[in-house]
């Protein structure tokens, strides 16, 4: 059992959907956010009573989505309350609210940070306007960086995203959008390789025959790149996608990471809940409408709770785990979960270069990570 315990909250409103995004969000002409959050503290209440009495401190609360800074304080005060009623939090509890630069705005920043939240994440994506325009997003360049600025004055803790790899993207160009984002001094930052993911409006135009992405030489040298700028900036790989200061990170994503428990509220939301019978997989329904209705008929909007297998568990310990610098504890991966790996597969991985293991503690090396599910699949 790990110490560290979180909740997730999805909004699952955007004010536009990206063509590249597959995540769990959806455009609507009204959103009626109180009765978000009446039914966020509903799904929550059920969560808890899933957990027993095991009920741990909360030390991180993540609102992602979707586009929370579309969300009221009202309606984040309604969440926060529930959640204090149901769990203890810790006295330096993590609060992040994810924001566009779109939805920006100085009074509302105000009101999240008066209400409790204590770190922003700005989903900025790129520094260059033709690809803000590729990417879908509804901000330029000038307007993100206004917005950095904003959260600055606001929030101590600001983390930035910016997505890399877009077809026809240079070295050069993507170290000055490199430079401009670390001239901020923000102490996080999260750099994204662009993927097609099936579904969207990117894969389709892929399916179409257009190279939407960049070639796989190029991506790998892109990478080399971001770990030399970043870590030369004080600012290390702690996980394949995320940099921070050391003592910066994120805690609510180390949670995920090092494969903590967590709750997951809201539409499509999942969660990881260790209880006295075991450790639960849970997923809401997606749909926001169907969700809805779901949690006002049975007090959640859950369409999957399934307790996992040692087998299963491992299985995402590792896929989690290797994600990070700092890899897994081979010791706790068998006594949570009884999994031994096989010596002489392991062997093989670690002496052709693709896993290291030091004093128990195995980690992917950085080629590794560019192919981490195939070492997955090798090693369970």
């Amino acid at each position: 059992m790990t110490a560290a315990f979180g909740i997730y909250v999805h909004w699952p409103y955007c004010a536009a959907k990206c063509p590249y995004c597959d995540f769990n969000s959806h455009v609507r002409s009204r959103i009626d956010d109180e009765m978000w959050a009446e039914a966020i503290a509903s799904e929550l209440q059920h969560h808890a009573t899933l957990q027993g009495d095991i009920r741990p401190t909360v030390s991180s609360i993540f609102f992602g989505g979707g586009t929370p800074s579309l969300m009221s304080g009202a309606a984040l005060s309604q969440v926060l309350d529930a959640i204090t009623r149901l769990w203890s939090l810790a006295e330096d509890v993590e609060i992040t609210l994810e924001a566009n630069p779109a939805s920006a705005d100085a009074a509302r920043f105000a009101d999240y940070r008066a209400r409790g939240v204590n770190r922003l994440s700005l989903g900025v994506q790129a520094l260059d306007d033709s690809a803000l325009r590729f990417l879908g997003r509804l901000h330029t360049v000038d307007e993100a960086l206004a917005a950095v600025r904003m959260a600055q004055h606001q929030f101590t803790r600001v983390s930035m995203d910016l997505i890399y790899a877009r077809a026809g993207q240079t070295v050069a160009g993507w170290q000055e959008e490199l430079r401009r984002a670390l001239a901020f001094d923000t102490e996080h930052l999260s750099l994204y390789q662009l993927t097609i993911e099936e579904g969207t409006p990117f894969a389709r135009r892929t399916a179409r025959g257009e190279i939407l992405i960049a070639p796989d030489e190029n991506a790998a040298e892109l990478y080399e790149c971001t770990q030399q700028i970043m870590s030369a900036a004080g600012r290390p790989a702690y996980e394949i996608s995320n940099h921070a200061v050391p003592g910066a990170e994120c805690r609510h994503n180390l949670l995920y990471w090092r494969y903590g428990s967590y709750v997951g509220a809201g539409p499509g939301a999942h969660g990881r809940l260790d209880t006295l019978h075991g450790r639960l997989a849970t997923q809401g329904e997606k749909l926001p409408e169907r969700w809805r209705t779901e949690v006002a008929a049975h007090g959640h909007g859950l369409a999957e709770c399934v307790l996992l297998s040692d087998a299963e568990a491992a299985e995402e310990f590792l896929l989690m785990g290797l994600r990070l610098s700092e890899g897994v504890d081979l010791a706790t991966l068998q006594a949570r979960f009884n999994w031994t790996a096989d010596p002489e597969r392991l062997a093989q991985l670690v002496n052709a270069g693709w896993l290291s293991l030091n004093e128990g503690r195995l980690a992917a090396t950085q080629r590794g990570r560019l192919v981490l599910n195939h070492l997955i699949g090798e090693l369970v």
